[in-house]
């Protein structure tokens, strides 16, 4: 009999797929009380896991925060715009930040490669050193940033979990995706 590769393990803040499924779900459901609800879940993650979350869902839920709060039309024009600004200069920062070398690269440059459009980038531009947007604009940025995370890293991880499984493959998937947990991370960036 082949012995199995033995894999590494990694600690991480979900419980299981299960709990991972649910929360991607959650935040992209539009719902805005199922949304907080995955919001909340990931602030224990971010409270279990600290620094080592993935960057990927630290920014869905800061970008998903700014719609909740939209949708509740407790926040002014001016304090969403800024709510939303904020998120997406993050999310552009972040995502760019590990592919700067000893040579600075221009950020677009990074967009391009990383396939975000580059009118994402000059928004960031605008909200960062001009004049502030108009909140269709930022609110349009959210849209295509969160639906590029989904594309880019919430559907690769939901990717295997689309059709039924034995325990036994439930159980080694949950161990694949703990031990490559950190790694989807570094390839997400």
């Amino acid at each position: 009999a082949r012995k199995r590769p033995k894999l590494l393990r990694t600690v991480v803040a979900w419980r299981g797929r299960a709990e991972w499924d649910q929360v991607m779900v959650g935040l992209y459901c539009g719902d805005s009380r199922l949304q907080q609800e995955a919001l909340d879940r990931v602030s224990a993650w971010k409270s279990r896991y600290g620094p080592k979350m993935p960057l990927a869902v630290d920014c869905t839920s800061e970008l998903i925060r700014c719609k909740v709060l939209d949708s509740s039309g407790r926040l002014k024009s001016d304090e969403l715009i800024l709510s939303y600004g904020l998120a997406l200069v993050r999310f552009v920062n972040l995502i760019t930040e590990r592919k700067q070398k000893m040579v600075s690269i221009p950020l677009r440059q990074l967009a391009k490669e990383a396939d975000i459009p580059i009118w994402v980038v000059d928004l960031r531009h605008e909200l960062t050193h001009g004049k502030l947007p108009p909140l269709a604009l930022c609110r349009k940025g959210c849209d295509v940033v969160l639906d590029w995370l989904r594309k880019t890293y919430w559907s690769r991880q939901l990717g295997n979990n689309l059709c039924e499984e034995s325990e036994d493959e439930d159980e080694e998937e949950q161990e694949g995706m703990e031990a490559n947990a950190e790694l989807d991370n570094d390839v997400w960036e």
